[in-house]
C-alpha cells in the first residue's frame, strides 16, 4: 500500500514456499512487517527459512504478534482465492483489536457479514485489493498509443516470478536513471504499489480493458512501463487472464518467467510445459495480429538450486534456449536485463 504501516502477515502452513503475497510484500512494499504468523514455525525467525526478506519473528496467532499493528496482511494466494476458516480467528482477533485487515482473495472479507460487523464496531477497515473498481471497460486499442514503452512479463506457469521480475526491474531501471513506473495487475502488485487493477477478478470482456485503463492513466508520466503478467498461456484455468493482458497491453518487448527444473503445471501435473522455445512462439504470434512484440530476455528462479556455478550454468542455458539475455533477479540481479530491455532511456 502508498503509506508506510506496521504490518502482521498471515501465512499460516505455507511459509515462505507457497507465500508468494507474503514475500512479494515483505521484500518490496515500504511496509515494516512485525510479525509472521504461521502455526507450523512459531517459534522460528524468518532469517531461519529465508534471506531474501527483512527478518522479523513468526508466531502462531494474531495474539502472539508483538507490539502494536496498523495491519494484518493475509500472505496466501490459494488456487481459486478463496478464503481458508483456519484463519478466521485471526481476523477476528485483528479487527477486534481495531485493526485494519487487508486480503488479496475472491472471496470479499467486506461481504463476510462477521467481518464487517467487527470492522464497524471497533474501527477497523477491510480492504479487498481484489475488488475491481467500478467503470471498468472494453478496450479500444490505445494502449500503443502512449508515449512510454510498455515491457510486459509472461510466464511458462503461475508462481513462477513475474511480480518479482517486474518489481527487480522497475528498481533497477530506475537505479539506472531511468524514469521507470510499475504497472501491478494482481494483488500482491497492487498492495505493493498501491493501486492497480486486478485483472484476475474482471468481467472476462474487460481484461484487457483494465490493463488498458492503467496504461493510459500512467503512461505520459514515464519513459517505461513494465507490466505484472499474470498466469500462463498455456495453463488449462488462467490463460485467458494471460492472453487479456498481453492483448491489453500492447506490449513492446516481453520477459519470459521460468522456474528451473519445472516440468508441469502447478496443480494440473498432467498438462506439461512445452519447450522454452516454443513458450517464445506462443507469446509472440498470439500477440501479433494485435501489436507485434518479442521475447528479449528472461528470468529464471533458481533458488532450489544450491550451487551458484550450477545455478549461472543454469541460466546461462535459459538464455540460450529463449534466444536472449538472462537472469536470475534475486541472485544475480537484472542489471543485463535492463540494458537488453530499455538501455537506449538512459
Amino acid at each position: 500500500m502508498a503509506d508506510t504501516r506496521r504490518i502482521a502477515v498471515l501465512a499460516h502452513e505455507k511459509f515462505p514456499g507457497r507465500a508468494k503475497t507474503a514475500l512479494g510484500v515483505m521484500r518490496y512494499s515500504d511496509d515494516e512487517t512485525v510479525a509472521v504468523i504461521d502455526r507450523d514455525l512459531a517459534g522460528d525467525r524468518v532469517a531461519d527459512h529465508t534471506d531474501t526478506v527483512p527478518d522479523a519473528p513468526i508466531v502462531g496467532s494474531f495474539n502472539e504478534v508483538p507490539g502494536d499493528v496498523d495491519a494484518l496482511l493475509i500472505g496466501v494466494a490459494p488456487i481459486g482465492g478463496g478464503f481458508d476458516e483456519s484463519w478466521r480467528p485471526d481476523v477476528v482477533a485483528a479487527l477486534e483489536a481495531g485493526v485494519d485487515v487487508v486480503a488479496g482473495l475472491h472471496y470479499f472479507l467486506s461481504e463476510d457479514e462477521q467481518f464487517s460487523k467487527l470492522a464497524a464496531e471497533y474501527g477497523g477497515e477491510l480492504h479487498d485489493v481484489r475488488k475491481p473498481h467500478p467503470g471498468i471497460g472494453v478496450a479500444d486499442g490505445r494502449s500503443a498509443d502512449i508515449d512510454a514503452e510498455v515491457v510486459l512479463t509472461v510466464g511458462t506457469d503461475c508462481s513462477v516470478g513475474k511480480m518479482t521480475t517486474t518489481c527487480e526491474l522497475v528498481d533497477a531501471a530506475q537505479e539506472a536513471g531511468i524514469d521507470a513506473g510499475f504497472v501491478p495487475t494482481g494483488q500482491t502488485g497492487i498492495m505493493i504499489a498501491g493501486w492497480g487493477n486486478p485483472v484476475d477478478r474482471v468481467v472476462s470482456d474487460f481484461t484487457a480493458g483494465a490493463v488498458e485503463e492503467m496504461l493510459l492513466e500512467r503512461g505520459d508520466e514515464h519513459d517505461v512501463l513494465f507490466v505484472e503478467g499474470q498466469g500462463s498461456i498455456v495453463h488449462p484455468a488462467y490463460s485467458a487472464v494471460t492472453c487479456g493482458i498481453l492483448h491489453g497491453s500492447m506490449a513492446d518487448k516481453l520477459v519470459l518467467c521460468h522456474e528451473a527444473g519445472k516440468a508441469a503445471i502447478h496443480g494440473y501435473e498432467e498438462t506439461e510445459l512445452p519447450p522454452i522455445p516454443e513458450y517464445v512462439d506462443l507469446y509472440e504470434s498470439l500477440a501479433e495480429p494485435v501489436h507485434e512484440t518479442a521475447v528479449v530476455a528472461g528470468a529464471i528462479n533458481t533458488s532450489h538450486i544450491a550451487d551458484d556455478d550450477v545455478a549461472r550454468t543454469t541460466v546461462e542455458e535459459y538464455g540460450h534456449e529463449l534466444g536472449g539475455p538472462a537472469s536470475d533477479p534475486i541472485r544475480f540481479g537484472v542489471g543485463e536485463l535492463v540494458e537488453e530491455l530499455v538501455g537506449e532511456h538512459k
